[in-house]
């Protein structure tokens, strides 16, 4: 079973193929992705990389933590699942309360 890694502090030039390149030389890696911005499609300056094993991921995280990337400091740990999150409405469950629906009063 593959491990994931969370790498922060990226260059927001960096592209998957160079992620993939710099952590291929610790290992098999299954996959890199630079995360992007859903609507600008710049990157977010962090991604993740899945390593073919846990061994190969713990060489690679102790061989780039904190190592320098064109300028910036990278941050290389094992990625935690991701929390869930609400749906936007808070507690309300999407639910409107106080009654009117809008401010105005239109009666």
């Amino acid at each position: 079973m593959g491990s994931k890694i969370y790498v922060g502090g990226l260059p927001y030039a960096t592209t998957d193929a160079q992620l993939q390149e710099i952590f291929s030389a610790h290992g098999t890696v299954e996959s890199a992705r630079v995360i992007t911005d859903k609507f600008t499609g710049r990157s977010r300056g962090f991604g993740f990389v899945e390593m073919a094993s846990s061994e190969d991921a713990q060489k690679a995280i102790q061989a780039l933590n904190g190592t320098d990337l064109d300028g910036r400091n990278l941050t290389v740990n094992e990625a935690r699942p991701q929390e869930k999150r609400s749906g936007g409405f808070g507690d309300r469950g999407g639910e409107r309360r106080g009654g009117g629906g809008g401010g105005r009063n239109r009666w």
